[in-house]
């Protein structure tokens, strides 16, 4: 048996981590020998367009390509009969778009998709030594990350202390505008996107939640909305249920680990999962029973190049990252040679 490169890759990226998921795209592509058709999001296309021409003065013309513009011309990749494979980082509804254009020519898919991840913290932790982690899992890159904590879930015996201790820590973190070395967090990336964060708050708030800080987008220009915890929330509300993908967590109370975890897997993504305890081997043995692609213990959203990172349910198919991301991008030949008649 050996491995071929499938062929032509068609690369859909997303607006939240442009530069970094296009070279994750492109890398195993071309290690494999592959050649990519790359469509960056409409959002921000400059630095994937800058990316592709520093790598062209060293490719062969034509082995990496970049198209940018709308949606459309990741309609007419999906449905190209010319590709062989697409890899697309971004949301459940595209991703579903995308394999249905795909059955044209049955195309092998690599599909990133949403997530609403679920942190969970066991009872009687010392959350003190985890807010750090804890505060960095729900708000890196102002927390439009795919694999960042959505939803956090406290037991009811620990639930006041631990919403004190966490705003506090969050209340003292600066937002603002990130060419200002002072601010730790950013803007969100765009009109809509601080469109969906409001909203889902304001349901919260209407529905009873609890603001324990922030709530209201920060006036002035550009898409600020504050670090925003949210208490007493319950599950019907769009911040528990569907993914903020912004500076917005629920922070969930719970009163037994099984109510927990039943709670945690019961939407229909599974990206990733987190498991909080001051006894890693306890929260290890716990996290089996999360329903996702990746589960961390005491951390959220870490990559590594060597582990494999793709989701369950409507969160995905396929991994990316490590050898089972490398094969990924190739098919498999077997060579079956017929032993001669015996003499």
């Amino acid at each position: 048996m050996t491995r071929k490169p499938i062929g032509i890759v068609g690369s859909i990226t997303p607006w939240n981590w442009p530069l970094l998921i296009a070279v994750w795209h492109i890398m195993p592509a071309l290690r494999v020998g592959c050649t990519v058709v790359l469509k960056p999001a409409s959002f921000t296309p400059l630095s994937t367009l800058r990316l592709v021409e520093l790598i062209n003065d060293v490719l062969p013309p034509g082995v990496l390509n970049v198209v940018a513009g709308s949606s459309d011309i990741g309609n007419a990749m999906s449905g190209h009969k010319g590709i062989d494979k697409i890899v697309f980082t971004g949301s459940i509804g595209v991703g579903q778009n995308i394999m249905e254009r795909s059955a044209s020519n049955l195309k092998s898919l690599t599909l990133e998709l949403g997530g609403n991840d679920a942190g969970i913290i066991m009872t009687g932790t010392d959350i003190a030594p985890l807010l750090e982690p804890l505060f960095w899992s729900c708000f890196i890159n102002a927390g439009q990350t795919c694999a960042s904590l959505k939803r956090l879930y406290v037991h009811e015996d620990d639930y006041e202390d631990v919403c004190k201790k966490i705003t506090d820590y969050v209340s003292q973190i600066p937002v603002g505008d990130g060419m200002d070395e002072a601010n730790l967090i950013g803007p969100l990336g765009n009109g809509p996107q601080l469109k969906i964060v409001k909203g889902y708050v304001d349901d919260a708030k209407s529905k009873g939640a609890n603001i324990l800080c922030g709530g209201e987008p920060i006036p002035g220009p550009g898409y600020f909305y504050p670090l925003t915890l949210v208490a007493d929330v319950t599950d019907d509300m769009d911040l528990v249920k569907e993914e903020q993908f912004g500076t917005a967590i629920p922070i969930i109370k719970y009163s037994s680990i099984d109510e927990a975890i039943e709670r945690a897997n019961s939407l229909d993504v599974g990206l990733g999962g987190s498991v909080w305890s001051n006894d890693a081997e306890k929260a290890k043995a716990l996290a089996p029973r999360i329903e996702s692609g990746t589960v961390w213990i005491n951390a959220h959203g870490k990559l590594h190049p060597m582990a494999p990172f793709g989701g369950v349910k409507l969160s995905g198919v396929g991994s990316e990252f490590g050898l089972e991301g490398l094969k990924a991008y190739t098919t498999n030949q077997v060579i079956s040679v017929a032993k001669p008649p015996a003499p």
